[in-house]
């Protein structure tokens, strides 16, 4: 037993009976079990108990043991004045402050069914892919599960857009530009690529888009790539690059993204050349995101997204590779890039003044097919069925934010896999 399970049960009622019993053998009613208080003070506030026919008001402390009160240091405090109740799994002593200020103990061990407390050990003691993974039961998903995951993660990435976008004098553009970059980076290079495109007035790259050369020759230049030209296509990227850097005051940082661990097709220089290619291509991008109407029209955004020609026979520079290919965007790529930026940008642009567009996003989510990684494959192999990018988005966030921090506790799941043992 620990004092934030005690506490999760006596918020969600949790216990075989209610025919509570203070230490001293009086009844003890609970009208009110108040409000759970995760900050300091009370662990819940503004309850109500009945003792002798006599209605008390006030907050309730909850305990493993009685002594824990002294533990505690809570006689001195004075936000616990105003106790009308001390619940604990254990009396252990009489706590004489209390007797005489005629405060109530109350015992709750045998008020708890113990498979509730066998249940928890195993949730948090277990080194599986999920906690209740021995015990998990695709039924147990509640109704709106997916919704309410998404929308939850929908709105953790508006924050952070929001952050941006005060940070950017709510310039849209420019931070889309920036969180583009950060997608197109993928894991290895995602924050350097942010940088890489935050390092520029997004001023310039409206003014050089038109101009495919100098938009990649600006890019590949701040990643410290076109020092020492091996090439023919590197001259004319230097070449362009010192024009563009001189013409703009650009600054002589260097940023060096990183080729190791990636497989060819993401290393950075493909990468970079496509979001050049994509800035080039529509020259008003982000008006085009914002008023898509389905995920149809996003992907034609992006499906003849390519890097330049000089990409069709190289992954790095000098180097040619025996394959000549061009190199699109791939259409796991571009569902990547549009869960993980455009759908959250279209939602934070439009949730002040459209009510609608809650739906509207979680419509495009539904019509997305789902993402394939080792999160989702574990899910799969516990019988659940991920088939759209909103069960997969809704799965990648409650393992992130719940399994693996073993929040067992403030998880839905997990709520329903603990009271199935109480008879409430």
């Amino acid at each position: 037993m620990t004092e934030k399970l005690l506490q999760y049960l006596w918020n969600f009622k949790i216990f075989k009976h209610f025919d509570f019993k203070d230490i001293e053998g009086n009844s003890v009613e609970i009208i009110d079990f108040g409000k759970w208080n995760t900050d300091s003070g009370p662990d819940f506030l503004t309850a109500k108990i009945k003792i002798n026919n006599i209605v008390f008001a006030g907050n309730i402390e909850l305990h493993i043991k009685s002594s824990d009160w002294i533990f505690h240091n809570h006689s001195k405090d004075p936000n616990y004045q105003n106790i009308i109740l001390h619940a604990v799994f254990q009396n252990d002593i009489d706590i004489e402050e209390l007797k005489e200020n005629n405060i109530p103990t109350l015992e709750l061990k045998d008020h708890i069914d113990e498979s509730i407390l066998w249940k928890y050990e195993k949730l948090i003691s277990g080194n599986q892919f999920i906690p209740c993974e021995n015990i998990f039961n695709s039924d147990k998903i509640p109704i709106n599960f997916h919704e309410e995951n998404v929308l939850k993660r929908l709105e953790e990435k508006s924050l952070e857009f929001e952050k941006n976008l005060e940070q950017f004098r709510n310039n849209f553009e420019a931070v889309l530009f920036h969180s583009l970059a950060y997608s197109f980076g993928l894991k290895v290079n995602a924050l350097i690529f942010r940088q890489i495109a935050e390092s520029i007035d997004f001023t310039i790259i409206n003014k050089i888009r038109q101009n495919e050369t100098q938009l990649e020759s600006l890019l590949f230049g701040i990643s410290g790539w076109l020092e020492n030209p091996q090439d023919e296509s590197m001259k004319i990227w230097k070449r362009e690059f010192d024009f563009v850097k001189a013409k703009f005051s650009i600054s002589d940082l260097k940023f060096y993204p990183k080729f190791l661990r990636l497989r060819p097709p993401n290393f950075p220089t493909i990468r970079l050349s496509q979001l050049a290619n994509l800035y080039h291509q529509h020259q008003n991008l982000f008006s085009k995101i914002i008023h898509s109407g389905n995920s149809q029209e996003l992907f034609e955004i992006f499906k003849n997204v390519k890097a330049s020609e000089y990409w069709n026979t190289h992954f790095n520079f000098g180097k040619i590779s025996p394959v000549d290919q061009s190199k699109i965007l791939s259409k796991d790529f571009i569902e990547l890039v549009i869960l993980n930026t455009i759908l959250p940008l279209k939602y934070t642009y439009h949730k002040h003044y459209n009510e609608e567009i809650v739906d509207e996003i979680l419509t495009f989510y539904k019509n997305i097919s789902a993402e394939k990684n080792s999160v989702i494959d574990n899910w799969k192999k516990l019988g659940l069925k991920c088939k759209t990018a909103l069960e997969s988005q809704s799965m990648i966030y409650h393992f992130k934010n719940f399994c693996e921090e073993k929040n067992c506790l403030n998880c839905s799941i997990g709520f329903k896999i603990l009271k199935k043992s109480s008879n409430v």
